[in-house]
C-alpha cells in the first residue's frame, strides 16, 4: 500500500507575528484583500489589531459568517468579493471564518458552479491567495485541505489539496480574548483531533507524532489558558497544538466527530464542546474492544505507564477542569433528538476510521450513555 505524506503550508509564529501582515500579502501579488470574518469578532480588539497590521491595505470586509456556517455565508462572501475587485483572502476567526475563507476560493476559481456542483476530480490549482489568521485554538482549520459546510441542514466536507492557505499567521494576541468557555471548548477541540487522529489505523506515522505531542502540549497549556487569557505563552502553546492536530487528522479521525457533526448542524452545539461530550464515550468503547490503545496517549497526558481507564480518567479531569459540564441534556439535547442524529452520525465518513467498527446500533447506544 502506496502512502502519501506532506506537511507543506509555511506558517509564521509568536506575538507580533501580525505585523508581517501587510508585507506577506504584498508578496503574494495581493492588493485587495477580502477579510472573512464573524460579526462577534469584528467589534472587538483582535480586529482592530488586523485592521492596524492590514496599514493602509485596500482591504474589504464579510463579517457575517455563522458559528456553523452554511452554504449562504460562502455565497455573501462570494458576492463581496466580486463587488469589491478583490485578489486575495484573509480568513480571520475561528474554524467557521476559516471554513468559508477557504471555500470562497472555489466559487472565485469557477463563478459558474454552486458549491454543490464541486468536483474532486477537477483540477483546483491556482486558488486565489489565502492568509488564514486563527483566533482560537481548537480546529486546526488554518492548516487543514478542507471546508466544512452546512448544506441542506447536513454537514458536507470539501477536501482538495488546494485548498490548503498559501500562510498562516499564528499570533497569541489574536487569542488573548477569547472568553474561557470557548477557549475549553476550542481546546478539546484540539485534544479531540490528537487523540482520534492518532488511535485512527490509517498508516501514517508521521501525523502518529505529531498528535501524541500536540496531546503533551494541551496537557500543559489548556487549563493555563481557560484560567488566564493574558498568559500568551499558554495561549501559544494551544494555538500550536490546534495546528498539530490539524496537521494530524489528515491522517483521518473516528466516531466521536461522527457524533459530534450533527450535533452541531441539528442541535447548535459549538464543535468542540460537541467532541468534548463524546469523547470520553467513544473511548471506553474502543477501549473494550482494543485493550492498550490509549497508553501512549496517557503517557503524553504525563501518566507515565497508565491502563486505558487510567487515560480516559485523566481526559474526563481534564475536561471537567476547564468546566465543560459534562451530558447532552444539560446542553439541550435529549431522547427526542437522538433518533434524527443517529442517521446522520452513521452517515458520517469519520467513523469509517474509528479504531474498531461501529454500527448504527452503537452509535445510538454512545449518545444514550452521553446523555
Amino acid at each position: 500500500m502506496l502512502s502519501t505524506f506532506s506537511f507543506p503550508t509555511t506558517t509564521l509564529f509568536g506575538v507580533g507575528a501580525r505585523h508581517e501582515l501587510h508585507d506577506l500579502l504584498a508578496r503574494l501579488g495581493a492588493k485587495h484583500p477580502l477579510v472573512v470574518t464573524d460579526p462577534g469578532l469584528f467589534k472587538t480588539n483582535a480586529f482592530a489589531l488586523l485592521s492596524a497590521s492590514l496599514d493602509g491595505t485596500q482591504a474589504a470586509i464579510f463579517s457575517n459568517v455563522r458559528p456553523n456556517p452554511i452554504e449562504d455565508d460562502v455565497e455573501g462572501a462570494f458576492r463581496a468579493y466580486s463587488d469589491n475587485g478583490c485578489d486575495a483572502v484573509v480568513a480571520f476567526g475561528g474554524g467557521s471564518a476559516l471554513d468559508v475563507g477557504k471555500a470562497v476560493r472555489l466559487r472565485v476559481k469557477r463563478p459558474e458552479q454552486t458549491l454543490a456542483q464541486f468536483d474532486y476530480d477537477a483540477d483546483w490549482s491556482g486558488l486565489v491567495p489565502l492568509i488564514a489568521i486563527p483566533t482560537t485554538a481548537g480546529t486546526g482549520s488554518e492548516v487543514g485541505r478542507s471546508s466544512v459546510i452546512i448544506m441542506e441542514g447536513r454537514k458536507r466536507v470539501f477536501f482538495h489539496p488546494s485548498l490548503l492557505a498559501s500562510l498562516v499567521i499564528l499570533d497569541p494576541e489574536f487569542t488573548r480574548e477569547l472568553p474561557p468557555k470557548l477557549t475549553a471548548a476550542t481546546g478539546a477541540d484540539a485534544l479531540t483531533h490528537c487523540i482520534e487522529s492518532f488511535t485512527s489505523p490509517v498508516f501514517h506515522p508521521l501525523c502518529d507524532g505529531i498528535a501524541l505531542e500536540g496531546v503533551r502540549l494541551i496537557s500543559e497549556a489548556l487549563v493555563r489558558a481557560v484560567k488566564d487569557g493574558d498568559d500568551l505563552d499558554a495561549r501559544g502553546l494551544m494555538q500550536i497544538a490546534a495546528a498539530m492536530g490539524g496537521i494530524a487528522f489528515q491522517k483521518d479521525l473516528g466516531a466521536t466527530h461522527s457524533l459530534a457533526h450533527p450535533l452541531s448542524s441539528l442541535c447548535g452545539l459549538h464543535h468542540g464542546l460537541a467532541n468534548a461530550l463524546c469523547l470520553p464515550f467513544v473511548m471506553e468503547f474502543n477501549a473494550e474492544r482494543k485493550p492498550d490503545l490509549y497508553r501512549r496517549v496517557g503517557i503524553s497526558l504525563g501518566l507515565g505507564n497508565p491502563t486505558d481507564a487510567a487515560t480516559i480518567a485523566a481526559v474526563r479531569a481534564l475536561l471537567t477542569e476547564i468546566g465543560l459540564t459534562p451530558g447532552l441534556r444539560a446542553h439541550g439535547v435529549d431522547e427526542s433528538k437522538i433518533a434524527a442524529l443517529t442517521a446522520q452520525a452513521f452517515e458520517d465518513s469519520c467513523h469509517a476510521t474509528n479504531p474498531v467498527p461501529v454500527t448504527v446500533n452503537d452509535l445510538r447506544s454512545l449518545y444514550l450513555q452521553a446523555l
